[in-house]
Protein backbone atom coordinates (compact mmCIF):
# COMPACT_ATOMS: atom_id res chain seq x y z
CA UNK A 1 0.00 0.00 0.00
CA UNK A 2 1.14 3.24 -1.13
CA UNK A 3 2.88 5.19 1.74
CA UNK A 4 0.18 8.22 0.97
CA UNK A 5 -2.80 6.26 0.95
CA UNK A 6 -1.50 5.03 4.64
CA UNK A 7 -1.11 7.91 6.27
CA UNK A 8 -5.06 9.21 4.77
CA UNK A 9 -6.54 5.80 6.59
CA UNK A 10 -4.02 6.36 9.69
CA UNK A 11 -5.74 9.96 9.77
CA UNK A 12 -9.07 9.09 9.31
CA UNK A 13 -9.75 6.84 11.65
CA UNK A 14 -7.97 9.15 14.72
CA UNK A 15 -10.02 11.70 12.93
CA UNK A 16 -12.98 8.82 13.91
CA UNK A 17 -12.03 7.75 17.81
CA UNK A 18 -11.16 11.47 18.07
CA UNK A 19 -14.76 12.49 17.22
CA UNK A 20 -16.41 15.00 19.71
CA UNK A 21 -15.75 12.88 23.10
CA UNK A 22 -15.45 14.95 26.28
CA UNK A 23 -18.86 16.29 25.48
CA UNK A 24 -22.33 15.47 26.38
CA UNK A 25 -24.11 17.53 23.35
CA UNK A 26 -27.32 17.08 25.49
CA UNK A 27 -26.46 19.24 27.94
CA UNK A 28 -25.74 21.99 25.74
CA UNK A 29 -21.73 22.44 25.92
CA UNK A 30 -21.23 24.17 23.06
CA UNK A 31 -23.26 26.73 23.66
CA UNK A 32 -21.68 30.13 23.86
CA UNK A 33 -18.92 28.86 21.43
CA UNK A 34 -17.53 31.10 18.61
CA UNK A 35 -18.32 29.89 14.92
CA UNK A 36 -14.44 28.96 14.46
CA UNK A 37 -14.27 26.60 17.41
CA UNK A 38 -17.35 25.01 16.82
CA UNK A 39 -15.94 24.51 13.13
CA UNK A 40 -12.62 23.69 14.70
CA UNK A 41 -14.31 20.92 17.38
CA UNK A 42 -16.43 19.23 14.80
CA UNK A 43 -14.03 18.95 12.17
CA UNK A 44 -12.93 15.18 12.92
CA UNK A 45 -17.09 14.65 12.88
CA UNK A 46 -16.86 15.91 9.20
CA UNK A 47 -13.89 13.86 8.27
CA UNK A 48 -15.60 10.52 9.83
CA UNK A 49 -18.30 11.23 7.62
CA UNK A 50 -16.70 11.76 4.51
CA UNK A 51 -14.45 8.86 5.31
CA UNK A 52 -17.68 6.66 4.50
CA UNK A 53 -17.10 7.42 1.29
CA UNK A 54 -13.70 6.83 0.81
CA UNK A 55 -13.97 4.14 -1.28
CA UNK A 56 -15.60 5.98 -4.12
CA UNK A 57 -13.84 7.57 -7.30
CA UNK A 58 -13.41 10.89 -5.60
CA UNK A 59 -10.33 11.27 -3.33
CA UNK A 60 -10.54 11.40 0.14
CA UNK A 61 -9.16 14.87 0.80
CA UNK A 62 -11.87 16.38 -1.88
CA UNK A 63 -14.48 14.55 0.26
CA UNK A 64 -13.12 16.31 2.69
CA UNK A 65 -13.17 19.53 1.59
CA UNK A 66 -16.95 18.79 0.77
CA UNK A 67 -17.76 17.95 4.12
CA UNK A 68 -16.08 20.86 5.66
CA UNK A 69 -18.40 22.88 3.69
CA UNK A 70 -21.35 21.35 5.38
CA UNK A 71 -20.59 21.29 8.73
CA UNK A 72 -19.79 25.47 7.98
CA UNK A 73 -23.11 25.34 6.68
CA UNK A 74 -24.36 23.53 9.65
CA UNK A 75 -23.04 25.73 12.79
CA UNK A 76 -24.28 29.00 10.34
CA UNK A 77 -27.99 27.58 10.40
CA UNK A 78 -27.89 26.03 13.88
CA UNK A 79 -30.48 27.25 16.45
CA UNK A 80 -29.81 26.59 19.88
CA UNK A 81 -33.09 27.38 20.85
CA UNK A 82 -34.76 25.06 19.15
CA UNK A 83 -33.50 22.31 22.19
CA UNK A 84 -31.68 19.96 19.78
CA UNK A 85 -27.92 19.25 19.79
CA UNK A 86 -25.79 20.02 17.52
CA UNK A 87 -24.42 16.83 16.34
CA UNK A 88 -27.43 15.36 15.68
CA UNK A 89 -28.42 18.48 13.33
CA UNK A 90 -25.04 18.62 11.57
CA UNK A 91 -24.86 14.81 10.77
CA UNK A 92 -27.80 14.91 8.28
CA UNK A 93 -26.21 18.31 6.99
CA UNK A 94 -23.13 17.36 6.34
CA UNK A 95 -24.48 14.38 4.26
CA UNK A 96 -26.69 15.89 2.52
CA UNK A 97 -23.88 17.90 1.23
CA UNK A 98 -21.57 14.84 0.10
CA UNK A 99 -24.46 13.41 -1.57
CA UNK A 100 -25.26 16.34 -3.46
CA UNK A 101 -21.58 16.81 -4.35
CA UNK A 102 -22.01 13.07 -5.22
CA UNK A 103 -25.25 13.99 -7.57
CA UNK A 104 -23.62 17.14 -9.27
CA UNK A 105 -19.95 16.91 -9.67
CA UNK A 106 -19.07 13.05 -9.50
CA UNK A 107 -20.67 11.72 -12.60
CA UNK A 108 -18.78 12.23 -15.58
CA UNK A 109 -22.07 13.36 -17.86
CA UNK A 110 -24.80 15.26 -17.46
CA UNK A 111 -28.10 13.45 -15.64
CA UNK A 112 -31.42 14.08 -14.72
CA UNK A 113 -31.72 14.23 -10.70
CA UNK A 114 -34.63 11.66 -10.82
CA UNK A 115 -32.25 9.05 -13.10
CA UNK A 116 -29.39 9.86 -10.91
CA UNK A 117 -31.32 8.64 -7.85
CA UNK A 118 -33.06 5.70 -9.46
CA UNK A 119 -29.41 4.53 -10.54
CA UNK A 120 -28.08 4.83 -7.05
CA UNK A 121 -31.09 3.07 -5.55
CA UNK A 122 -30.56 0.13 -8.39
CA UNK A 123 -27.22 -0.09 -7.33
CA UNK A 124 -28.26 -0.40 -3.86
CA UNK A 125 -30.61 -3.05 -4.09
CA UNK A 126 -28.37 -5.01 -6.63
CA UNK A 127 -25.75 -5.45 -3.56
CA UNK A 128 -27.90 -6.30 -1.21
CA UNK A 129 -30.13 -9.19 -3.85
CA UNK A 130 -26.79 -10.44 -4.68
CA UNK A 131 -25.60 -10.90 -1.28
CA UNK A 132 -28.78 -12.14 -0.12
CA UNK A 133 -29.64 -15.06 -3.15
CA UNK A 134 -25.86 -15.27 -4.27
CA UNK A 135 -26.69 -14.56 -7.98
CA UNK A 136 -27.17 -10.97 -10.03
CA UNK A 137 -31.10 -9.89 -9.99
CA UNK A 138 -33.10 -9.36 -12.42
CA UNK A 139 -35.08 -6.14 -13.88
CA UNK A 140 -38.16 -7.39 -12.07
CA UNK A 141 -36.88 -8.66 -8.63
CA UNK A 142 -35.30 -4.92 -9.01
CA UNK A 143 -38.77 -3.64 -9.61
CA UNK A 144 -40.41 -5.55 -6.82
CA UNK A 145 -37.62 -4.85 -4.15
CA UNK A 146 -37.87 -1.05 -4.80
CA UNK A 147 -41.55 -0.87 -5.83
CA UNK A 148 -41.16 0.55 -8.84
CA UNK A 149 -41.93 -0.48 -12.30
CA UNK A 150 -39.67 -2.38 -14.53
CA UNK A 151 -39.11 0.97 -17.15
CA UNK A 152 -37.61 3.27 -13.89
CA UNK A 153 -35.93 0.04 -13.11
CA UNK A 154 -33.99 0.10 -16.66
CA UNK A 155 -33.82 3.41 -16.52
CA UNK A 156 -31.74 3.19 -13.72
CA UNK A 157 -29.32 0.89 -15.34
CA UNK A 158 -29.04 3.01 -18.20
CA UNK A 159 -28.10 6.12 -16.20
CA UNK A 160 -25.30 4.40 -13.90
CA UNK A 161 -23.47 3.87 -17.30
CA UNK A 162 -23.04 7.98 -17.31
CA UNK A 163 -21.27 7.82 -13.67
CA UNK A 164 -17.76 6.88 -15.60
CA UNK A 165 -16.46 7.59 -19.35
CA UNK A 166 -13.32 5.85 -20.78
CA UNK A 167 -10.75 8.55 -22.40
CA UNK A 168 -10.71 7.52 -26.08
CA UNK A 169 -6.71 7.94 -25.86
CA UNK A 170 -7.00 5.14 -22.71
CA UNK A 171 -4.84 2.07 -23.22
CA UNK A 172 -6.64 -0.95 -24.33
CA UNK A 173 -3.94 -3.60 -22.49
CA UNK A 174 -2.14 -2.67 -18.84
CA UNK A 175 1.42 -2.93 -20.94
CA UNK A 176 0.31 -0.47 -23.54
CA UNK A 177 3.06 -1.65 -25.38
CA UNK A 178 1.33 -2.81 -28.74
CA UNK A 179 0.27 1.09 -28.74
CA UNK A 180 -3.70 -0.15 -29.29
CA UNK A 181 -5.91 2.63 -27.51
CA UNK A 182 -10.11 2.77 -27.07
CA UNK A 183 -10.28 5.08 -30.20
CA UNK A 184 -8.13 2.53 -32.47
CA UNK A 185 -10.72 -0.34 -31.36
CA UNK A 186 -13.73 1.20 -31.74
CA UNK A 187 -13.19 3.43 -34.72
CA UNK A 188 -13.61 2.13 -38.54
CA UNK A 189 -14.13 2.79 -42.08
CA UNK A 190 -17.30 4.04 -43.47
CA UNK A 191 -18.07 2.25 -46.46
CA UNK A 192 -20.58 4.34 -46.94
CA UNK A 193 -17.79 7.52 -48.15
CA UNK A 194 -17.08 5.64 -51.16
CA UNK A 195 -20.32 5.80 -52.43
CA UNK A 196 -20.37 9.45 -52.17
CA UNK A 197 -18.11 10.10 -55.47
CA UNK A 198 -20.54 7.33 -57.52
CA UNK A 199 -23.88 8.95 -55.76
CA UNK A 200 -23.05 12.06 -57.49
CA UNK A 201 -21.99 10.21 -60.88
CA UNK A 202 -25.25 8.83 -60.75
CA UNK A 203 -26.87 11.51 -60.51
CA UNK A 204 -25.35 13.23 -63.29
CA UNK A 205 -25.49 10.03 -65.55
CA UNK A 206 -29.52 9.83 -65.24
CA UNK A 207 -30.69 12.77 -67.99
CA UNK A 208 -28.77 10.44 -70.52
CA UNK A 209 -31.31 7.82 -69.96
CA UNK A 210 -34.62 8.26 -71.67
CA UNK A 211 -37.68 8.88 -68.82
CA UNK A 212 -39.16 5.34 -70.26
CA UNK A 213 -35.76 3.21 -68.93
CA UNK A 214 -35.39 5.32 -66.01
CA UNK A 215 -39.09 3.98 -64.83
CA UNK A 216 -37.68 0.66 -65.80
CA UNK A 217 -34.82 1.08 -63.64
CA UNK A 218 -37.02 2.44 -60.63
CA UNK A 219 -38.98 -0.89 -60.87
CA UNK A 220 -35.98 -2.68 -60.67
CA UNK A 221 -33.77 -1.18 -58.06
CA UNK A 222 -36.40 1.13 -56.43
CA UNK A 223 -38.90 -1.40 -56.19
CA UNK A 224 -37.10 -3.95 -56.17
CA UNK A 225 -39.47 -6.23 -58.60
CA UNK A 226 -38.03 -9.09 -60.58
CA UNK A 227 -38.02 -9.60 -64.43
CA UNK A 228 -40.94 -11.29 -64.89
CA UNK A 229 -42.64 -8.97 -62.68
CA UNK A 230 -41.39 -6.18 -64.39
CA UNK A 231 -42.37 -7.74 -67.90
CA UNK A 232 -46.00 -8.70 -66.58
CA UNK A 233 -46.82 -5.25 -65.48
CA UNK A 234 -45.49 -3.24 -68.56
CA UNK A 235 -46.98 -5.93 -70.84
CA UNK A 236 -43.34 -7.10 -72.36
CA UNK A 237 -41.21 -10.12 -72.59
CA UNK A 238 -38.68 -10.84 -69.63
CA UNK A 239 -36.22 -10.54 -72.92
CA UNK A 240 -37.09 -7.56 -73.46
CA UNK A 241 -37.22 -6.53 -69.98
CA UNK A 242 -33.80 -7.63 -70.06
CA UNK A 243 -32.23 -5.67 -72.89
CA UNK A 244 -33.54 -2.79 -72.03
CA UNK A 245 -32.08 -2.97 -68.67
CA UNK A 246 -28.30 -3.69 -69.76
CA UNK A 247 -28.81 -1.43 -72.29
CA UNK A 248 -29.81 1.71 -69.92
CA UNK A 249 -26.65 0.54 -67.35
CA UNK A 250 -25.00 0.63 -70.25
CA UNK A 251 -25.61 4.14 -71.38
CA UNK A 252 -25.21 5.11 -67.37
CA UNK A 253 -21.46 3.78 -67.21
CA UNK A 254 -20.78 5.19 -70.39
CA UNK A 255 -21.79 9.21 -69.14
CA UNK A 256 -20.72 8.28 -65.77
CA UNK A 257 -16.63 6.97 -66.85
CA UNK A 258 -16.12 8.59 -70.25
CA UNK A 259 -12.48 6.89 -70.30
CA UNK A 260 -12.43 3.65 -71.31
CA UNK A 261 -9.94 2.30 -69.92
CA UNK A 262 -11.27 3.03 -66.67
CA UNK A 263 -14.67 2.25 -67.45
CA UNK A 264 -14.88 -1.91 -66.63
CA UNK A 265 -12.68 -1.39 -63.87
CA UNK A 266 -14.62 0.95 -61.92
CA UNK A 267 -18.36 0.94 -63.06
CA UNK A 268 -18.43 -2.45 -61.17
CA UNK A 269 -18.37 -0.50 -58.27
CA UNK A 270 -21.50 1.17 -58.26
CA UNK A 271 -23.57 -0.65 -55.80
CA UNK A 272 -27.39 -0.86 -56.83
CA UNK A 273 -28.40 1.29 -53.65
CA UNK A 274 -26.61 3.81 -55.31
CA UNK A 275 -28.83 3.63 -58.04
CA UNK A 276 -31.99 3.43 -56.43
CA UNK A 277 -31.07 6.56 -54.07
CA UNK A 278 -30.55 8.46 -57.60
CA UNK A 279 -34.01 7.14 -58.97
CA UNK A 280 -35.92 7.93 -56.02
CA UNK A 281 -35.34 11.59 -56.74
CA UNK A 282 -35.50 11.75 -60.73
CA UNK A 283 -39.00 12.32 -62.25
Amino acid sequence: MPTSTRRKRVRARRDASVGTRGCDHRLGCDRGLSREAMIERYLPLARKLAWRYSHSSIPYEDLAQVASLGLVKAVDRFDHDRGTSFHAFAVPTVLGELKRHFRESAWALHVARGSKERALAVSEATDVLSNRNGRAPGVRELADYLELSEEDVLDGLQAAQAYTTTSLEEPRSSEGSDGATVETELGADDERYEQVEEKVAVTEALPSVSREDRGLLRLRFVDEMTQTQIARRLGISQMQVSRRLRSSLERLRAAILVDPEAREARCRRIPPNSLSGRLEAQP
